[in-house]
């Protein structure tokens, strides 16, 4: 596909709270129903009003450490991912539905048979991201003192992801055949099982859910580590990631695709969506405003030598209301500073609290501000000069973001011919350009 006739694709990233911690303070955001069915209706429906490609839940087996002040400053608890986007499905007819399940605490059986499941009753819109799990938080919740060493976990993966696949296509496309005259609702010979033998899982098959609308629902893989990456570039659909400038995205999205090249597939079937945060406004004036109200929801006691961290400049001797260092006449000033003393400048971020929040506040995902004319700009750029296939829009609060990104966003992108009109296809392989397997 050339360059000029590519769409971006968009992704939701639906998590409760929502990925930014304050975002639940911000004024008109959801706070006292994140979760309530009502809320995330309202999300999918807006989100398919848009025609995004799909609805993307993260999640993880944990809660934060109880022990921590800030755990009572934050919406820690939300729904398990394949319970609320089942629900879902007949809240939608179009958009895809990507649930986060991990490979470290589970089986291959139940996630194959969930996954499946969700593909059927959907109507193929159906999509697994596949994570490892991190932290001993998480290894306590399942009997473990800590995590597996991170090597054991990716090759655990790799079989699990295998095995799951393996079970998928443990049924042929046409099995049913519901003969009356012979007795027979499934084709003989349809099913097989699979009889894997390995390190980590034994398991006999077949699956006892019919092949996937989809063949194999969409695999979503997350991160941008080497092991990450190579894996990725094996059985990956779909790679979400943080890039936060167009170079390093150019230079990451050069080396998956040619990894995926060296496994003998073509470029075009594995997509990078990196995380994107937005702030956008109908004018400038609008924007500033926005971002100034961040600041003033944001809280004021952070560790000082946690700011010079982030910020690349020793600030112990500061306030946070204090003024940015001068480049030119603070010491110790770094090259990091200078990048973002450069970037505040351009935001209109004018004290050391301002710019630590913007930087935190977008964990090292993109982040782009302005009016939709020049959000557009930013994006469209990004597609056409390497640097991603499309987006995973990451809102720090709902509905505010959501509602900006589909009415002053979207349209200004459709205008230009960068996102479609209206869903093309049903399944989420199709509203992706992916092939059935």
């Amino acid at each position: 596909m050339s360059k000029e006739s590519k769409q971006l694709k968009l992704s939701l990233l639906l998590v409760s709270p929502p990925h930014h911690k304050i975002g639940w303070r911000y004024p008109g955001a959801d706070a006292g129903e994140l979760l309530g069915f009502e809320h995330y209706r309202r999300i999918a429906r807006k989100a398919e009003e848009g025609k995004l490609d799909m609805l993307f839940l993260a999640d993880k087996y944990m809660a934060e450490d109880v022990e921590d002040p800030d755990f009572w400053k934050t919406a820690g608890a939300w729904p398990e991912p394949l319970t609320l986007l089942s629900s879902l499905v007949g809240e939608t007819s179009r958009i895809g539905l990507c649930a986060t399940a991990s490979t470290t605490y589970g089986e291959p059986f139940h996630i194959a048979r969930m996954i499946a499941s969700l593909d059927h009753l959907s109507g193929g819109r159906a999509s697994w991201n596949v994570v490892t799990s991190n932290g001993n938080l998480e290894a306590r919740n399942f009997g473990h003192a800590r995590i597996p060493a991170p090597e054991l976990r990716h090759e655990q993966s790799e079989e699990f992801v295998g095995v799951v696949k393996a079970l998928w296509d443990s049924w042929d496309d046409d099995a049913v055949i519901a003969d009356r005259d012979s007795g027979h609702y499934l084709r003989p010979g349809s099913a097989r099982p699979i009889d894997h033998e390995g390190k980590w899982f034994q398991v006999k098959g077949p699956l006892n859910v019919l092949r996937p609308v989809q063949g194999h629902p969409v695999i979503v893989h997350a991160g941008a580590s080497e092991a990450l990456k190579a894996r990725a570039a094996q059985d990956a659909d779909v790679v979400f990631t943080a890039l936060k400038s167009l170079p390093i995205g150019q230079a990451f999205y050069r080396d998956i695709k040619s990894r995926a090249a060296a496994c003998g597939r073509s470029p075009d079937e594995l997509l990078v969506l990196p995380g994107l945060n937005l702030t956008v406004g109908r004018t400038e004036e609008e924007v500033l405003e926005k971002q100034r109200c961040w600041t003033r929801y944001a809280d004021q006691k952070v560790k000082m030598d946690h700011v010079s961290a982030y910020l690349g400049i020793d600030v112990d001797s500061y306030s946070l209301d204090d003024p940015l260092p001068d480049v030119d006449t603070a010491p110790g000033v770094t090259p990091k500073y200078r990048k973002w003393h450069g970037e505040a400048a351009a935001r209109g971020l004018r004290t050391i609290g301002e710019l630590y929040r913007h930087i935190a506040q977008s964990f090292g995902h993109l982040s782009l501000s302005g009016t939709p004319a020049q959000i557009a700009d930013q994006m469209e750029r990004w597609l056409k000069e390497g640097g991603a296939d499309g987006f995973t829009f990451i809102p720090r609060h709902f509905p505010g973001e959501l509602d900006d990104l589909v009415d002053l966003v979207i349209p200004e992108l459709q205008s230009r011919g960068l996102f479609r009109k209206d869903y093309e296809g049903r399944t989420l392989r199709e509203h992706l350009g992916l092939a059935r397997p």
